[in-house]
């Protein structure tokens, strides 16, 4: 991969574009966490399993932003990372909206929320401009 593939504008936006979207989904992630220390007394909006989930998410979240940007740089081994993370946490997020009684309806909404902005990074991962930057290198 030459510096000049890296620098196409079609490249650095694509790469800005979906880095945007990941920072959404961490700052989501987040904020989902903040509220869920600000209502821990609340029970029946908290319960463990928002605990468990939201920390998984807000971790995976941070690792797509760091190979979001080591992508960016040229690596192609986070790329690779970037495109099976960005599938698999979409995977769970569906399961986790479609599974009824585990999860309060407010964190159902937020994992769709989440899911929409890692969405639509995975398309662009999986675009033709990125795709074809990175399999062209030995």
């Amino acid at each position: 991969m030459t510096s000049t593939d890296l620098h196409h504008p079609d490249t650095r936006r694509a790469f800005r574009t979906v880095r945007h979207l990941v920072l959404v989904y961490l700052g989501l992630s987040a904020l989902t966490m903040l509220a869920a220390f600000a209502l821990r007394s609340h029970t029946d909006l908290i319960t463990p399993s928002v605990w468990v989930r939201g920390t998984i998410v807000l971790v995976s979240a941070a690792v797509t932003l760091l190979l979001t940007v080591r992508a960016a740089r040229g690596s192609r081994g986070a790329f690779r990372r970037l495109r099976i993370i960005s599938g698999v946490m979409l995977v769970a997020i569906a399961a986790i909206i479609a599974v009824p009684g585990v999860f309060p309806v407010w964190m159902k909404i937020e994992q769709g929320l989440c899911g929409l902005a890692l969405a639509g990074a995975a398309v662009l991962l999986n675009g033709r401009q990125l795709r074809t930057l990175f399999a062209a290198q030995p």
